[in-house]
């Protein structure tokens, strides 16, 4: 399994359905977080090796209703204390 985040800019006043929609409706949600700045919602993903993440993002992510506009960043590594 390998990480990936999504950056998600929500319609007005969606951010907190949306991301209730993330962890109910996609079950490679690992976790959604709201943040400041210019997105509303960081959201990592857990996806096959097999997974294409171009696909998973287009027909996945960006179908979930109240969602305007993402930004995918993959993980490589993760360092831990």
């Amino acid at each position: 399994m390998r990480p990936m985040f999504v950056m998600i800019k929500c319609e007005l006043g969606r951010a907190y359905d949306v991301a209730e929609r993330l962890i109910d409706e996609i079950e490679t949600t690992s976790e959604v977080h709201s943040i400041s700045g210019q997105y509303d919602l960081l959201a990592k993903f857990y996806l096959d090796e097999a997974t294409d993440i171009g696909h998973f993002v287009c027909n996945e992510v960006q179908r979930v209703s109240g969602i305007k506009e993402t930004f995918t960043l993959q993980a490589f590594k993760a360092f831990t204390a």
